[in-house]
């Protein structure tokens, strides 16, 4: 137990800055040699922005699209918890709930590390508010993908310096308003320390960042008319808008775009630095002719058919969106659906997929804008923000909808705006409407599939309650 914890919660503050250095033993934070400079603390970030890769590629996909309407399995060999996604029922073993779980934890242990040791060092006040604030943003980000889907987690905003520390420490869960009060702390924190730093990559958390993240939280727990004082901040700041063409946003040279506000970069070409998007959105079949080399796709997360029909006629974002008919190594074509998004047809390597995925951009600040509007009684100006982004897909603007039409014209636009970027889940799960949409699907699509009220959250990884049985477990698992 204790050597576990001790990797989690302190060698994972340099896990993913492993090119940079080897500290032996990992429990042992190498004072003499690291920590002491800017430079050090730039580094450090790097790397915790860089464990954010394996976080969006494909986990929170899996958990976000695959558990719901929007996508299925078409391939002969799923593995266990792919199709525990698929057919929504989750168990404590899934590989996806593990990679994060411990991807999340290990970036709040190597935040904590930045924070714990940046009074000690001399650099300009400009630089440490930076390092902070970005610190807080990636602590605030983790935990909330882990309350979303864990509900109560530990809570840990200490860096430890010994194994000792780690064993008199609270490792139980604190209950889902605790860890809520902490990520709004954070980010509110964080929105102030980076306001006015500019020059920052889109890799990088800054106050639109920061503010959009707070926003979502408290759309999440229901504080809208916070939620749309905060929103509307970043809506007046003027620092980002729509790209014209929707389908730029998902294709080869998607870097810092004007509609970007937090992205995870990846790199073609660069062994460990690509994502899987090419092969998991496109068909499991060897005749693909698609791709240099004729690389295969695995068929592992597709659009269903109800989803592929679920967009309005003239939906621009159909085309940049969802695959009709796959070309095949005869130069011939056959009608197959596939995703299209982040998929990199310049590789033909497993995994090396150079199209960056963009976590938060401005269409979902106007969406949750227009979402926040209609919750506190705007109904008539959510109209206005919901119709810009319509307006971006060739749509007619909505008019005339009462409360409960808004809510659910704006669960359609959300589920067509964001397919493929992992938010289905999360919107459903929001707006308390998660039983009711997916047992719909499924009955109505003839699937034995059902998803309980438990389900809703997700089980505890059993590998985690194996090393600290006192985490327990959530109820109906």
């Amino acid at each position: 137990m204790k050597k576990y914890i001790v990797y989690i919660f302190m060698g994972a503050a340099m896990a993913s800055c492993s090119d940079f250095l080897n500290l032996q033993p990992e429990y042992q934070i190498n004072e003499n040699s690291f920590y002491k400079s800017p430079k050090d603390f730039e580094t450090a970030l790097v790397g915790n922005y860089a464990g954010l890769q394996g976080l969006h590629n494909t986990s929170l996909i899996n958990l976000g699209d695959l558990t719901t309407d929007n996508t299925d399995i078409r391939s002969t060999s799923p593995t266990t918890s792919e199709a525990e996604c698929d057919e929504m029922n989750p168990t404590a073993a899934n590989d996806f709930l593990n990679t994060i779980w411990s991807t999340c934890f290990a970036t709040i242990a190597r935040s904590n590390n930045i924070l714990s040791r940046l009074d000690a060092v001399t650099m300009s006040d400009a630089q440490k508010n930076q390092y902070k604030g970005e610190s807080l943003f990636l602590r605030a980000y983790s935990y909330f993908y882990l309350v979303r889907l864990f509900g109560n987690v530990p809570m840990v905003d200490v860096a430890f310096r010994s194994p000792d520390e780690i064993m008199k420490f609270d490792m139980t869960r604190k209950p889902v308003s605790e860890v809520y009060s902490l990520i709004i702390k954070d980010l509110t924190e964080a929105s102030t320390l980076l306001n006015g730093v500019t020059g920052l990559s889109k890799s990088q958390a800054s106050v639109g960042a920061a503010k959009t993240l707070l926003g979502k939280v408290y759309l999440t727990t229901k504080q809208f008319d916070l939620a749309r004082a905060v929103l509307k901040e970043v809506i007046d700041s003027k620092t980002y808008s729509l790209n014209p063409d929707y389908k730029k946003l998902f294709t080869n040279g998607n870097d810092e775009l004007q509609e970007s506000i937090f992205e995870i970069k990846y790199m073609s070409g660069n062994v460990g630095e690509g994502n899987s998007f090419s092969t998991v959105f496109m068909p499991s079949r060897f005749d693909v002719g698609m791709f240099p080399g004729n690389m295969q796709g695995a068929g592992r997360i597709l659009p269903t058919r109800q989803m592929a029909n679920g967009y309005e006629p003239g939906d621009l974002r159909r085309k940049a969106s969802i695959g009709d008919s796959v070309k095949l190594i005869t130069g011939k074509y056959e009608k197959e659906l596939y995703g299209l998004k982040f998929v990199d047809f310049t590789t033909g390597i497993v995994g090396d997929g150079g199209i960056n995925f963009t976590s938060i951009r401005y269409a979902d600040v106007l969406l949750m804008y227009a979402e926040s509007l209609n919750e506190t009684n705007n109904t008539a100006e959510a109209h206005t923000y919901i119709n810009m982004v319509r307006s971006r897909a060739g749509l007619a603007p909505l008019a005339g909808l009462s409360k409960a039409e808004f809510a659910l014209a704006m669960e359609k636009e959300r589920k067509v705006e964001f397919f493929l970027e992992g938010h289905r889940w999360f919107d459903l799960a929001r707006t308390g409407r998660t039983l009711t949409v997916l047992n719909k699907y499924f009955q109505d699509n003839g699937l034995r599939f059902t998803v309980a009220e438990h389900e809703v959250i997700m089980p505890i990884p059993l590998r985690e309650i194996d090393i600290n049985p006192k985490l327990g477990q959530n109820p109906g698992y």
